[in-house]
């Protein structure tokens, strides 16, 4: 399986979108400022949205769409965020 999530950093106010095989996994690594520059030094990051998948290749396709104007336009009004 593939999730596609959504961080959120109430200290950067700032939202991170992306996808993994291990949510959990992922979402420590965010936390410990492990993984890349755009998420490094801006945590704690918190799950606001996640979503599944069967296929790697539909989990980019929905990373994509959430990463668009329409995309963030669902997440903000799903979440508040």
């Amino acid at each position: 399986m593939y999730f596609v999530y959504v961080l959120y950093s109430e200290k950067a106010k700032y939202k991170y979108t992306g996808y993994t095989e291990d949510l959990m996994r992922r979402l420590s690594e965010h936390n410990q400022g492990l993984l890349g520059k755009f998420t490094k030094g801006k945590g704690p990051w918190v799950l606001i949205h996640q979503e599944e998948f069967t296929t790697k290749k539909e989990a980019i396709i929905r990373e994509k769409e959430l990463k668009t104007g329409k995309g963030r336009d669902f997440i903000k009004k799903k979440t508040g965020y």
